[in-house]
């Protein structure tokens, strides 16, 4: 069994908001019980409302269900796209939830009746895409939770730096992602190639939303750019 699969058929069997060993879990799945720590603890660090302790138990007190769902055939269609593409073009901590988010969307009875699980997709990521999948994570982390980081970044034309940067938000282009931020060392916003992030560090340090430096003042200065060069979003 493949890690996202495991770690959504955790999520299956705690929901029912019962108290499970690790011991329990680990029989049920045929893994180690320290496999089951390890992920219990990676379920819990994604935001999944996962309670408990090593030697304890585990159980999920908060439910975790989809409200009835009202959606057309070409909505599921968009859906299940979305989740394809994030399965091949995002790291393994979000290829999980695309994963798991889509298993919860095709075993929802109004979408049973509706439409098997043929969507006709293949999607195939640029393995520049996965080049900088280490460091997203972190970054998304980041971005949530107002962290300085400290990247060690190579340029297309080859230079080296050493800056740290506030992130803001992750772009992904079709070919590759990309992390708007405000660089300390430029004073000014810059969008770094994730693939090109040769090392991705906490600092320490926090930020908190200054004027000029969040992410609304990025798509202003984008848009403003884009106007000044004559061209449209």
């Amino acid at each position: 069994m493949r890690r996202a699969d495991r770690l959504a058929e955790l999520v299956e069997i705690v929901r029912d908001g019962r108290l499970h060993t690790a011991r329990d879990l680990a029989a049920a799945l045929e893994v180690s019980e320290r496999t089951i720590y390890r992920d219990m603890d990676t379920l819990a660090a994604s935001g999944v409302p996962v309670e408990g302790e090593r030697g304890v138990g585990y159980l999920m007190r908060e439910p975790v269900f989809l409200p009835p769902l009202a959606l057309s055939l070409i909505e599921l269609e968009a859906l299940a796209l979305g989740m394809a593409i994030v399965g091949e073009a995002a790291d393994p901590e979000l290829q999980m939830a695309a994963e798991s988010l889509l298993g919860k969307v095709e075993g929802h009875a109004a979408v049973r009746r509706r439409s098997p699980r043929k969507w006709g997709f293949g999607v195939y990521a640029f393995e520049t895409a996965r080049a900088g999948f280490i460091h997203m994570p972190l970054i998304r982390r980041a971005i949530r939770d107002g962290l300085v980081l400290r990247i060690a970044y190579r340029s297309i034309a080859n230079e080296a730096t050493e800056r740290d940067i506030r992130p803001l938000q992750t772009e992904y282009w079709g070919r590759v992602w990309t992390c708007s931020a405000w660089c300390e060392l430029r004073a000014g916003f810059r969008a770094f190639r994730i693939d090109r992030i040769e090392n991705c560090v906490e600092t320490g340090r926090r930020f908190t939303p200054e004027p000029g430096k969040t992410i609304e003042d990025y798509l202003v200065h984008v848009s403003e750019r884009i106007h000044a060069e004559g061209r449209h979003p």
